[in-house]
């Protein structure tokens, strides 16, 4: 007869979680870092006690906004390169939907986490409960709902024994390489504490392993063909090579066939970018190096990239009609992309596959010797933008060339939406594998500080820089106080442009006015005039405002000695970025304006989409 143990819902949800374990350096760990909670009356005295009942197996932590929670979730399964990850509780109604938007961020990102909102009464008794959005026409309805279009898989749970099939179905999508993203478990508040008589079996240990897929031998076949024909390859390395932990086996393919590599924003940091043969950025934010090559290659590995139209310009970047593109990816769906040779596979197996059956091959000297022409010249404009400056409102880069030599690569740089990326991806230096850190497949305005926490959190030992700017800041700054109250310093260089810099700068070259972006150019009656420095310190970090680029520098000395989180703000020029690099994107500008300005724009914009390689 099955053995069974007497357990509500939420008891047995809490024991499961704790019994899953994975191995990393050959030590076996728990899989889950911990639930990032906020209780409320729907998940309270159900999953808040039985968290209570397991926190020293599964820690609990608190936080003060539950997007921003869920985005310290995401960025520790991020820094864990999906190996770990961590789970997110929620009352019903606004605290569940605060956090969609951090759903959609892992959705995007391929990255693992597990959302527990609290949901309806199943029974409906006490309907409706509060905080319950009733649908007239839809009595199974309810908020979490908006979790669906952006989870890998989502289930509510009506009766405690559906927990068993729903919770292994949770673990297999948040372990698998190709379906990894986010699952939604909705806990129906009155079901979280009812009993039921599950096998012991459930609560078994069990220890979860990283699946690599090698690659199929005629896929390979392909694949190898094309490379060997190949005069003018290239690599692009995406955030796959990250998560497969592919780095060395992308090192020696290059090394051995002498092909160059550009970098995604989520690929960065693949190979260091001192290394000889990284182009580093690609794309709209690219490097000149990196994209010249683009421009000319004629076979591009894509190595677990999306290829989004960041990487692709909007599909202009890549223009020699001949080429071929390989797509070594987990994921079928992205292998094909831009009708290409599908390698679907592990990056690491099929980067090792591919090195294998190219050795003794080399691309043409001089495509390589090109490449690195390009790098040398590259370096030299970049130089340029990130030397140090006395103006009084310098430039991003500015700032970060002030960062960098402060910092140095050694540190994890983290950073999200805005102008930052951009030039970040251009022009930071990057060291080990992961010490990169972009939210830019969601692009999302408030991950940066929460995001710190979460990476400082999953590598307690590395310094970590958060770059962010005074819009994104505005929008989320509260888990400045979890960072002090937990004892996980960060450091924190805020650039203060008084506005949406980035937009803005984007509103004008696309024949836009300056409009509702800058504060200066929104309706005011009066001018905000923000002290973040002091508010920063109301939260409890160490914080200065500094005045000039060598000011900020001797501030960032300090930082590293600071024993908790250390908010360095800064003005910045709201109109400069960096010229050098780029490719187009494409932005559709009005077909008619009464401005003359907008109407210049559109017959330019017209005039670049020629460029476009539709359904290439």
């Amino acid at each position: 007869m099955t053995k069974t143990i007497r357990l509500t819902m939420a008891q047995a949800l809490t024991r499961f979680l704790a019994r899953q374990m994975t191995e990393i350096d050959g030590r076996k760990v728990p899989i889950f870092g911990g639930v990032w909670a906020i209780f409320g009356h729907g998940n309270v005295a159900g999953i808040g006690e039985a968290l209570y009942q397991v926190r020293d197996e599964l820690p609990t932590f608190r936080a003060h906004n539950e997007q921003a929670m869920a985005h310290a979730a995401i960025a520790y399964a991020k820094a864990n390169f999906r190996r770990r990850f961590m789970a997110a509780t929620s009352s019903i109604g606004p605290g569940a939907l605060n956090m969609v938007t951090a759903a959609a961020l892992a959705h995007v990102n391929r990255l693992p986490a597990l959302f527990l909102p609290g949901d309806v009464f199943a029974n409906r008794i006490p309907d409706p409960v509060l905080q319950q959005a009733e649908d007239f026409s839809d009595g199974t309805a309810t908020v979490n709902d908006c979790f669906r279009p952006v989870s890998r898989y989502f289930d509510r749970i009506t009766r405690p024994e559906q927990i068993i099939p729903a919770l292994n179905r949770a673990m297999q999508v948040l372990t698998d390489p190709a379906e990894c993203g986010p699952v939604t478990l909705a806990l129906c508040q009155d079901v979280q504490a009812e009993a039921y008589d599950y096998p012991e079996s459930f609560f078994a240990e069990r220890v979860w392993h990283q699946r690599r897929p090698r690659p199929d031998r005629k896929e390979l076949a392909a694949a190898v063909a094309a490379l060997k024909g190949a005069r003018k390859p290239l690599v692009i390395a995406g955030g796959g090579m990250l998560y497969s932990q592919a780095s060395g086996e992308l090192a020696k393919l290059v090394q051995g066939a002498g092909i160059p590599v550009c970098e995604t924003q989520g690929g960065k940091s693949s190979l260091p970018d001192d290394h000889p043969l990284n182009m580093a950025a690609v794309g709209v934010t690219g490097t000149s190096a990196a994209n010249r090559l683009a421009e000319e290659a004629d076979v591009v590995l894509a190595v677990g990239t999306r290829l989004q139209d960041f990487t692709t310009g909007s599909w202009a970047l890549f223009k020699n009609s001949g080429k071929t593109i390989i797509g070594l990816n987990v994921q079928p769906f992205d292998a094909g992309k831009h009708q290409a040779l599908p390698l679907v596979a592990d990056a690491a197996e099929g980067l090792a596959e591919l090195g294998a059956a190219l050795e003794g091959w080399k691309a043409p000297t001089a495509w390589t010797d090109n490449a690195a022409r390009g790098k040398k010249d590259w370096q030299a404009e970049a130089g340029k933008v990130t030397a140090s400056t006395n103006a009084a409102y310098p430039s991003d880069a500015q700032v970060i060339g002030a960062v960098q030599r402060a910092m140095g690569s050694g540190v994890i740089l983290l950073h999200a939406a805005g102008g930052l990326p951009g030039e970040l991806h251009k022009l930071w230096q990057a060291g080990a594998p992961g010490s990169y850190h972009a939210e830019y497949g969601f692009s999302t305005m408030g991950y940066e500080i929460a995001g710190g926490l979460g990476v400082k959190m999953a590598k307690p030992d590395e310094e970590v820089v958060v770059m962010i700017g005074d819009g994104s800041y505005l929008m989320l700054n509260s888990e400045i106080a979890t960072s002090v109250m937990l004892g996980l310093k960060l450091t924190i260089v805020l650039l203060d442009n008084s506005g949406y810099g980035c937009i803005n700068r984007l509103q004008m070259a696309t024949g836009g006015a300056n409009f509702n972006n800058l504060l200066k150019d929104a309706h005011h009656e009066v001018m905000p005039d923000i002290d973040f420095a002091a508010h920063a310190a109301s939260l409890g970090a160490i914080a200065e405002k500094v005045s000039s680029i060598a000011g900020l520098e001797t501030a960032l000395a300090q930082a590293k000695k600071n024993a908790r989180t250390t908010v360095l703000v800064i003005d910045t020029d709201p109109l400069v970025s960096t010229e050098a690099g780029g490719s187009w994107w494409d932005v559709a500008v009005p077909e008619v304006s009464v401005r003359p300005q907008v109407n210049a724009a559109r017959k330019a914009y017209d005039e670049k989409r020629q460029m476009q390689k539709i359904g290439d």
